[in-house]
């Protein structure tokens, strides 16, 4: 272990622990996510010992914080007895790395900062957080946005970890390139839209991370806190100083089921129409304990029919942004190959491919990228990600993103 003292001043309470915390031997005594619920549970923990520590090693992102704050020290010229008594808090943990200034997005960083975000109830560091995240994803959606949506939908669809996270981040900007690209919502609208995306499920967080994890069914009162969070969210974003009402209309409305054209609709009603149609295809995909997920296609084409089995148009609008066969998913070609798909293409259902297990069955060496447009290339199926028994290189596929569409490899 690699055990480095922690400032007890700065663990707060009522909020969920960004570490684990140890005594000076490394026996734990608090999981990262425990509550503490009071002062005197925190003394209660302390004890008699003098200082509380944690592990650095045992996440990438607390290792980072602690060695940029040493860096910073030798950078002041701070004295050597500074730096060796140098102690981490939980907002240098809490507050990973500013990607927003770098070309490569850390995606697992991205899902960090967001989970810290919808469970931070101080106002001032909320917004803070939230603005930062949103300029963040932003603009990663505008220099790459296949990247974006590669890296999104396949963290959705393979893992449970901190899912409210991951959820909210895919449905911002799920939300953010129909509006942006489809709708043309003028950029500031779009702003307010993906944070209120981001938020919509504030009021259930701890909630809606329990119940992927969960294999047996909702409790009476899981189900009761669900019907509630709506109202809830927007109580607690009122609380964090949240005024726009168009921001609070969409998010007291995203389950909102009503058909119709945006047209007809007011700001706040169009927005949440957004969110809904992003919302239920995110939703459709993830896993859970208790079930499979859904193909990426298969969710997308469910967004695209109301409740009257119409059009809808806010659905037209994502899958036209994103594509029935969305970056990130997979899908089965007519030659029998399986592959990823890295792009988007000229229409919804012909994007660029790169093939992951040949025409045999067997995983290929090298990544061969298809054109679905041609003929003897076109998609026939979905495929979902649980039955895709090749290990993904995730790196290598989000470089071939990045391919102009100029790069004919096939």
């Amino acid at each position: 272990m690699n055990l480095v003292t922690v400032n007890v001043d700065s663990i707060r309470i009522g909020q969920p622990l960004p570490f684990s915390l140890r005594d000076e031997s490394g026996v734990l005594l608090a999981q990262k996510g425990f509550v503490v619920d009071s002062q005197a549970d925190l003394e209660l923990m302390i004890g008699r010992r003098s200082n509380l520590f944690i592990d650095v090693s045992e996440s990438e992102s607390h290792h980072r914080a602690y060695v940029g704050k040493l860096h910073n020290l030798v950078r002041e010229d701070r004295s050597l007895g500074q730096i060796a008594g140098t102690k981490i808090s939980s907002s240098d943990l809490a507050s990973p790395r500013d990607t927003a200034g770098t070309s490569e997005p850390d995606w697992l960083d991205l899902q960090e900062q967001t989970h810290a975000m919808l469970r931070d109830n101080n106002p001032e560091s909320f917004r803070t957080r939230l603005d930062k995240l949103q300029a963040q994803l932003s603009r990663h959606s505008r220099l790459n946005p296949d990247g974006t949506l590669f890296a999104l939908i396949y963290l959705s669809s393979t893992e449970l970890r901190q899912y409210s996270a991951t959820h909210a981040m895919l449905v911002s900007v799920m939300c953010s390139l129909a509006a942006r690209e489809v709708l043309k919502w003028p950029d500031e609208l779009e702003a307010t839209l993906c944070k209120a995306a981001l938020t919509m499920n504030i009021g259930m967080t701890e909630l809606q991370d329990r119940l992927a994890l969960q294999k047996e069914a909702p409790s009476p009162e899981q189900i009761r806190l669900v019907k509630q969070h709506a109202a809830r969210s927007v109580s607690l974003l009122e609380q964090l100083g949240v005024t726009d009402p168009s921001w609070l209309e969409a998010a007291f409305n995203h389950h909102s089921n009503i058909p119709g054209p945006l047209a007809a609709r007011g700001q706040g009603q169009r927005m949440a129409r957004l969110i809904q149609r992003a919302d239920m295809f995110a939703a459709r995909m993830a896993p859970r304990a208790s079930r499979a997920p859904a193909s990426p296609a298969s969710a997308m084409q469910a967004s695209y029919f109301d409740e009257n089995r119409q059009i809808d148009e806010a659905g037209a609008a994502l899958i036209k942004a994103v594509g029935i066969y969305s970056p990130g998913s997979f899908v089965r070609l007519s030659t029998n190959e399986i592959a990823a798909v890295i792009k988007r293409g000229a229409n919804t259902t012909t994007p660029r491919v790169a093939i992951l297990i040949n025409r045999t069955g067997m995983p290929t060496g090298e990544l061969i990228v298809r054109d679905t447009s041609q003929a003897e290339f076109r998609i026939v199926s979905g495929v979902a990600h649980r039955d895709v028994k090749v290990k993904i290189n995730l790196e290598r596929l989000l470089v071939l993103t990045k391919l102009p569409v100029s790069d004919r490899l096939w």
